[in-house]
């Protein structure tokens, strides 16, 4: 036996006494660039400080000390310091870094922080009602004069709107210049200058009639406020009847903006808040208000709540049925994890973020959402701030990682995401029905698995159809309850063999 031969075989003893139960099965040919390469993981590996041994197929217990398995036959594995915890592995799935790349993929960072509550919405302009007057006539009589003709027509306080015959009207002023002629019967005087007065004169012409001692033939109507014709109810010539409205005017220099917010944003919402309007005729021009009133109704068909939104008119820029673009601020929210609002994928049943892990690892993660503004979605639950975050291209991943089975094994928002284990081997016994499966698979370095024939739990039945026994497959394993079902299983694609004459 030659020198080198010597040394394996020393080495190789050695290994097998100092290694407690794990023992080192080398190939006397091994080149010895290998050996050199094997020794010195062995070495290295050594070097570190033992926390514990465990059996791959339980990890959850911990054992002190070396030894064979009391739950399989199989020697126990040390977990070393500085290792990933055994058999937990890595969770989520891998894609090649270059493929990645050729994708946009494109990761972003998690950060904590707060949103602003701005909602974005839409509205429209109206009057403010609060700033409609009613010129309604008070006595019998005929419209013998009209000032206004047409609807939106500018008037101005105090302008002639009407002039209105009444016969009524006419007799009570005479009444009052006689009553005049009886200064000594004050009562008289007092009386019919109420009674004029309850028949829609003003002041000014009462005291007019008294200077003069004609009773006028008609009743001027004069408008009580500035702003537009919004309504006429008669023309001129025609009969009014007391309580009846002449025509209506409405003050156009506040306006109101009713906007529509969504229920579950409603609370964010009080009067006094900040809002900001735009509408599309006056382009780059912002309008700035306050919420006047929150309306205690809820349309029932878009599940919105009213919101009143009163803006100060200057040069009467709005108009009443124009459509606006509205942004209402509610303050700055709670402190949370936030990303941008496209890391996130929303199903009909959860929300996910996907986490890259560097070298082509991503990890499905579960999250509770929050408010969402300016592109940004804050995350209650789920990440801790400083993750990579995919922004682009997370939808292929999803579908690798739902083929893979990840997505259906993920966990509440703020739990940790199982891990998915990956092997290969052939069937040895298989039922569909029963879903009995019996493998014998390569080793599962994520499990820290060696070879080996076993039966296996399997999640779903179903996924055993078409398959048979010696059949070469790949399977995932999601730890579960203490154990390791299968909760996918597929064929295992064979290697195309190279054409005759091929090279």
């Amino acid at each position: 036996m030659n020198t080198n031969m010597k040394l394996l075989v020393v080495l190789i003893a050695g290994l097998a006494i100092g290694g407690g139960a794990t023992w080192y099965a080398l190939d006397m040919r091994m080149p010895a660039g290998e050996m050199a390469d094997a020794t010195g993981k062995d070495a290295a590996k050594a070097e570190k400080e033992v926390l514990f041994w465990y059996d791959p197929m339980v990890p959850d217990q911990h054992f002190d000390k070396p030894g064979k398995s009391p739950f399989m036959d199989m020697d126990l594995v040390p977990k070393y310091a500085g290792d990933s915890a055994g058999g937990n592995g890595e969770a989520g799935i891998r894609i090649d870094p270059r493929v990645a790349q050729n994708l946009g993929v494109r990761t972003a960072p998690a950060e904590r922080g707060r949103l602003w509550r701005r909602i974005d919405t839409v509205g429209y302009v109206r009057a403010d009602d609060n700033r409609v007057e009613v010129l309604q006539a008070r006595i019998n009589g005929w419209i013998e004069g009209l000032h206004v003709h047409a609807l939106n027509d500018p008037v101005k306080r105090g302008q002639l709107i009407a002039e209105v015959y009444s016969p009524d009207l006419y007799v009570a002023q005479e009444e009052f210049l006689l009553a005049l002629k009886h200064p000594e019967d004050s009562g008289w005087i007092g009386a019919a200058r109420q009674k004029m007065a309850f028949l829609g004169l003003s002041p000014k012409q009462i005291a007019n009639l008294e200077k003069s001692g004609k009773p006028q033939r008609r009743v001027n109507y004069h408008a009580p406020i500035g702003g537009i014709v919004s309504r006429i109810a008669v023309h001129e010539g025609a009969a009014v009847n007391a309580g009846m409205p002449i025509l209506e005017i409405t003050d156009l220099s506040k306006i109101w903006v009713t906007a529509e917010v969504m229920e579950n944003q409603a609370a964010w919402i009080a009067p006094g808040k900040s809002v900001e309007i735009s509408v599309d005729s006056l382009p780059g021009e912002l309008f700035e208000g306050k919420v006047d009133y929150l309306y205690p109704t809820v349309n029932a068909g878009t599940r919105t709540h009213p919101v009143r939104i009163v803006l100060a008119n200057k040069g009467l820029k709005l108009k009443p049925g124009m459509f606006a673009k509205v942004t209402l601020y509610g303050g700055k929210g709670e402190e949370a994890v936030l990303v941008p609002s496209e890391a996130v994928i929303t199903t009909g049943k959860r929300s996910i973020v996907l986490v890259a892990q560097g070298d082509g690892h991503f990890t499905p993660v579960a999250v509770q959402t929050g408010m969402e503004s300016d592109g940004q979605t804050a995350i209650l639950k789920g990440l801790e701030g400083g993750e990579q975050v995919v922004t682009s291209g997370q939808f292929l991943i999803e579908s690798e990682a739902n083929l893979r089975g990840a997505l259906d094994k993920l966990g509440a928002p703020g739990e940790m995401a199982p891990n998915i284990h990956t092997g290969s081997g052939s069937i040895t016994l298989i039922d569909a029905k029963t879903g009995e499966l019996e493998m014998r698979h390569d080793p599962i370095p994520s499990l820290d698995w060696p070879s080996m024939t076993m039966e296996f739990e399997v999640k779903d039945p179903a996924i055993l159809n078409g398959l048979k026994k010696g059949q070469q497959v790949e399977f995932d394993l999601v730890k579960e309850d203490g154990g390791f079902p299968v909760v996918a299983i597929r064929p295992k694609a064979a290697a195309v063999k190279p054409a005759a004459g091929g090279k």
